[in-house]
């Protein structure tokens, strides 16, 4: 791999057509660009690393119409840094002056949600009657920081997260690209643990193809990202069935002694009841990203199961972690919801 380049970098979009999860929002600029119908301020909001920069300033280059020096047309704040009353007053003083190339002026403010009091009121008028060559594009990962009044006078678009799928196209596309050995079990990790941000996916990717010498396979990866393997969750998942407490309690104390955290274990065995009932569902085609022998692992131990049964142990984990934060010992509270799922039957009857 190219060391002096991140995947980041490398395979930012240029395009609409190269924007990853965000199909809504790609089709609505396109037409509004199509019909010479561009909002003069949009709001772009969502979580971070989804791709609300990217998106800005491919609508940039868009506008304009411009293959060559359109990076003249475009003028990029970072309000987490530059986030005074001066510095927005340096923009309105520059929004007057007509573009030398294309037909708008356009201002990205990222992390628009940072700017200071005096500045968002600095910022207001220019952004209620902005000059016709300007196009505002404020870009935050924080919508409910923003004041009403900015609010009320920009576009909004709400990016969402990334669907694993998607991350796990885009990754194993690259890895094909760079000729890189990998197993899409492992790729699947990567996409869960990034939490639909495809920044975080291709940094967590930059990190393990140097861990693992290009050959990305599911204990290399578990081993780096610090996780527990598919294996761990199987076996504690066996203990359960058995009702072995002694079992669950002595294997608990190997991963809590392994220095594994409490809410990923939880989450983790959450998860892997649900990839157990979608299995058992027939359904883990559509909604699994797992794939080859791990599903016929996954198919095969699903027969162990009953449909309630299954359900219930997601609901106590949920519980669990709803109240994790509350409690002292948390230890403790960790090792009774793994108490409580293995004695589900005796519980269901006592409270039905």
């Amino acid at each position: 791999m190219n060391s002096s380049l991140s995947s980041a970098s490398e395979y930012r979009p240029k395009t609409f057509k190269d924007m990853i999860g965000q199909d809504a929002i790609v089709k609505t600029l396109s037409n509004a660009i199509k019909n010479d119908n561009i909002p003069q301020a949009l709001l772009f909001c969502g979580p971070r690393g989804v791709g609300k920069t990217s998106c800005a300033r491919i609508l940039a280059k868009n506008i304009n119409n411009l293959e060559e020096n359109f990076e003249y047309n475009i003028f990029e704040l970072d309000a987490a840094s530059n986030n005074s009353v001066e510095d927005i007053r340096n923009i309105t003083d520059q929004i007057r002056i007509p573009p030398q190339v294309g037909k708008y002026k356009v201002y990205i403010i990222d992390e628009v949600h940072m700017l200071s009091n005096q500045a968002f009121n600095a910022f207001l008028k220019s952004l209620e009657e902005p000059p016709k060559h300007v196009v505002f594009i404020l870009a935050t990962t924080e919508k409910n920081k923003i004041i009403p009044t900015i609010l009320s006078r920009c576009q909004i678009y709400d990016f969402k997260k990334v669907d694993n799928t998607s991350i796990i196209k885009l990754l194993s596309n690259i890895c094909e690209d760079k000729k890189i050995k990998y197993d899409e079990n492992s790729l699947s990790l990567i996409a869960d643990k990034s939490d639909g941000s495809i920044r975080d996916s291709l940094s967590m990717f930059d990190r393990l193809v140097s861990f693992t010498d290009s050959n990305l396979n599911i204990e290399n990866v578990t081993l780096n990202l610090n996780i527990l393997d598919y294996d761990t969750y199987f076996e504690i998942s066996s203990y359960i069935l058995e009702k072995n407490i002694n079992g669950i309690l002595t294997k608990y104390n190997d991963i809590y002694n392994r220095g594994f955290d409490d809410v990923n274990l939880l989450n983790g065995l959450s998860r892997h009841f649900r990839e157990i009932l979608i299995t058992k569902m027939n359904s883990s085609d559509n909604i699994s990203s797992l794939k080859n022998d791990l599903v016929k692992k996954y198919l095969k131990y699903s027969k162990d199961f009953s449909d309630e049964n299954l359900i219930l142990m997601i609901d106590v984990i949920n519980e669990t972690l709803i109240n994790y934060q509350k409690v002292n010992d948390k230890r403790i509270h960790t090792e009774l919801c793994l108490m409580k799922l293995a004695s589900i039957d005796s519980s269901k009857k006592k409270n039905p």
